[in-house]
This record gives structure tokens, C-alpha cells and sequence, in this order.
């Protein structure tokens, strides 16, 4: 923008209210002691105390519309503008068109950003939206729901997650990743309304960086693991650490998962711990087994399942479940 040398300047502060107020950079802290006049239209704007606190005084303006706004600053100048947590919606634009209207005269025009967003720092919203939705004048529907009514729409949007990432439809990812990330912040907040064991989203978050830390010992520690193969083995051992109390090898998998989901879980978990006390199941199998081939005879079970009126769902829930049984009968324990 061609000014005068001489032009007065008209800064706009633009801050976050993702970070905590007063943590503003050194040009911004600058140029609110250096300002004549500092102004603000957001009565509530959080700076204010820590503002206050700094002896920086600030002078409220009515807050009219973006032309009415931009022509106050304007005939204040030299001033700073202190910006409304909503970014004051139109009040670039009405500057640039004074801009215009009135070149050579108006004042230097300076965007100072005083604060940023830090990475995740949206998550502070999803937060606030959350207990929004949850605290009275909220939603009715959002309100009245429990982990247990949820659990259809947890697992929904975990599959719904996962169909977008085997057709890498990355517009869907996104929006998915958001959905799941949603009924995790939707149980934290439900969480913190039980009346003898609360926690929040901090709490879960901070167990799962307290986990993550002390299975990766060979980042945040000084254990050795340059190859996916000793990560794996490393992480294993601080499982098996950690469950200790566990009597099975199959204890902890999940009950509710799909049928073959859940039959390749057991399988995986008597193969891991090299358990030998239960024989595979006797059926033919291709001599070669590759994703292709595995398929072709999932689907072939599939399909002579359904032309003799079988489940094949309940019916590897089944297998699934007597296979289950046979590995505690082995290990000594009960079914």
C-alpha cells in the first residue's frame, strides 16, 4: 500500500484464545507499550486482565458493523486495534475498500499476529464443544446418551474408518478420523459426570502418553531396537510386564469382536506365545496360502455355508469359542 513516509499506522492484533492469555510475542507486547492508544470492541476479551496486569490501558469502542468499525479506526489512527476472538468478520475488506477510496491518504495498515496456534490446539475447541453440547441448554439428544448408547455409532464409525482407508478415499479418511476422534472426546466428557470415579480427556490423554513413553524405551529411553522386528519383541516384553496378572494367553481379547476377527486374534495369541498344547483345526488347506487364496476359500466357506442355511458368523463365533476353551483346558484352567 503507497503511504507517506509520515502515514499514521493502524495496527491490527490478531491473538488465539487456544493459548493462555498473556502469552503474547515479543512485537506484540511491543507494540501495545509503544501504541498511543490501544482499542478494543470485545468487552469479555480474555487479554484484558493480563493486559491490565502489564499497565496497558485499553479503551473500549462500540461494536458496530465492519464498515462502521473500520472507519472509527481509520480517524483513530495511529492506533492499535486489539482483534475480537471471532476475527471480526468484514473488517479487513472494509479497510482495503477505504484503502482505495481514499490512496495516499489513509493510514499504514500492519497485521501483527501476537499469538499462534500450537499443533492440536484445535482440540481445545472440540473440548469446549463437547461440553457444550453435554452441559444444560446444550443438545437434549447429546445429553441423555451413555457409553452404552453409543457403542453402535463407536463401532459404526470404526468400520465406516476403515472402508475409507482400504479405497484410500483420503476426503473420506479425514472426515472418518474425525467421526471416531468425536466418540472418544463424546466418552471422555461422559466420563466426567460419573459421581464416584470420574476422569476427563486429559486424564485419558496423558495414561496414553504415559503408555506410549514406557513402550517405546528405545525413543524416550535408553534401550536398543533398530529394527521393526526388536520393536516388536520390546514391546511384547513390557506387555507381558504390565499383564502379569493375566492367567491366559487369551486373556484380554475381546469377546465382542467379529467372529473373524476374533478367531484370527486367538490364533495370533496362541501363536505369539508358541502355546503348543492345542492342535490346529483338521482341514485341508491350499498348499500355498496368499491373500488372494485365502479369500477365494473364505468366500468358498461363505458360500456353502449359506446354500446349507448356515451362520458362518455364529458358526466361527462358535469354533472361535470352543477353540478358546481348549486353550484353558490346557493351560489348567477353568472354561
Amino acid at each position: 500500500m503507497d503511504t507517506p513516509n509520515d502515514a499514521p499506522k493502524l495496527t491490527l492484533l490478531t491473538t488465539t484464545h487456544r493459548v493462555a492469555p498473556g502469552l503474547l510475542s515479543w512485537p506484540a507486547w511491543s507494540a501495545l507499550h509503544a501504541a498511543p492508544v490501544v482499542l478494543v470492541a470485545d468487552p469479555a476479551h480474555p487479554q484484558l486482565p493480563a493486559l491490565a496486569q502489564a499497565g496497558v490501558t485499553v479503551e473500549p469502542v462500540e461494536r458496530a458493523s465492519a464498515p462502521a468499525l473500520a472507519r472509527l479506526l481509520v480517524e483513530r489512527a495511529p492506533v492499535l486495534f486489539l482483534g475480537s476472538q471471532d476475527g471480526d468478520p468484514g473488517l479487513t475488506d472494509a479497510l482495503a475498500r477505504i484503502a482505495v477510496e481514499q490512496a495516499g491518504q489513509a493510514p499504514e495498515i500492519e497485521l501483527l499476529p501476537g499469538s499462534y496456534d500450537l499443533p492440536g490446539a484445535r482440540l481445545l475447541d472440540l473440548v469446549a464443544v463437547m461440553d457444550r453440547l453435554r452441559s444444560p441448554g446444550g443438545c437434549p439428544w447429546d445429553a441423555e446418551q451413555t457409553h452404552a448408547s453409543l457403542v453402535k455409532y463407536l463401532v459404526e464409525e470404526a468400520y465406516e474408518l476403515v472402508e475409507a482407508i482400504e479405497e484410500e478415499d483420503r476426503q473420506t479418511l479425514r472426515e472418518e478420523l474425525g467421526d471416531v476422534l468425536l466418540q472418544v472426546f463424546f466418552h471422555a466428557r461422559i466420563a466426567e459426570e460419573h459421581p464416584e470415579d470420574p476422569f476427563s480427556i486429559d486424564e485419558v490423554a496423558g495414561d496414553l502418553v504415559e503408555k506410549l513413553m514406557y513402550r517405546h524405551p528405545h525413543v524416550f529411553g535408553d534401550s536398543d531396537a533398530s529394527t521393526t522386528d526388536q520393536v516388536e519383541a520390546n514391546w511384547e516384553a513390557l506387555k507381558a510386564a504390565e499383564k502379569q496378572d493375566r492367567e491366559s494367553v487369551l486373556d484380554g481379547v475381546p469377546a465382542g469382536l467379529p467372529a473373524l476377527a476374533y478367531a484370527a486374534k486367538l490364533v495370533s495369541r496362541v501363536r505369539r506365545a508358541d502355546f503348543t498344547g492345542v492342535a490346529d483345526a483338521p482341514y485341508a488347506l491350499p498348499a500355498e496360502l496368499t491373500e488372494e487364496s485365502v479369500g477365494a476359500l473364505l468366500l468358498a466357506v461363505v458360500q456353502r455355508a449359506h446354500d446349507a442355511k448356515v451362520d458362518p458368523d455364529a458358526a466361527l463365533r462358535a469354533a472361535a469359542r470352543a477353540y478358546r476353551e481348549a486353550v484353558r483346558a490346557a493351560e489348567g484352567l477353568s472354561a
